[in-house]
């Protein structure tokens, strides 16, 4: 595998099960070739789940674009439809997000995103709010500096409260 090329094959999976509405397999393309400020994860969701909680960054910009499959856009209490082609800009805001899997074959998307370092990320599910210092939250935990979570009252995991929500 060479640094600034890469192909999805070479790139490995990080394969993730949370609870019954979380699962996804995870391939950072962005990272392998050696990208800095720009991250591309190619993302794949089985039916009826969804790979992250709704959330919204304050620094971070993300984007997806819909590889093959359907599925439901989060986008506040908006519930918009995605298939193959779409193509979906998520700017700074204070509107949460989240992609589910509401088609009968695996969902494969791209997310990219913008690698701020410090980052304040909420999660209106569940009631968290994520802090993040040293480097951006789809980079490398290694050179994380402070990944926290609250809810106002006490630290918290990360999946804290997430399989409950819609």
């Amino acid at each position: 595998m060479s640094r600034r090329v890469v192909h999805e094959d070479e790139v490995p999976k990080v394969e993730t099960t949370r609870g019954a509405r979380f699962a996804s397999t995870r391939r950072q393309l962005g990272r392998a070739a050696g990208g800095v400020q720009l991250g591309c994860s190619l993302m794949e969701v089985p039916p009826g789940k969804r790979a992250w909680p709704a959330h919204f960054h304050s620094t971070n910009e993300e984007a997806l674009y819909v590889l093959s499959g359907e599925g439901t856009l989060r986008l506040g209490k908006d519930a918009v439809p995605v298939r193959a082609g779409s193509y979906v800009a998520l700017p700074v805001s204070t509107t949460a997000h989240q992609l589910i899997n509401t088609g009968a074959e695996p969902l494969r998307y791209l997310c990219l995103s913008t690698m701020h370092a410090a980052d304040i990320c909420v999660y209106p599910d569940s009631g968290k709010i994520g802090v993040f210092a040293g480097m951006a939250p789809g980079g490398d935990p290694a050179q994380r500096t402070l990944s926290l979570f609250l809810d106002g009252q006490a630290t918290r995991a990360y999946w804290d409260g997430e399989d409950d929500g819609p």
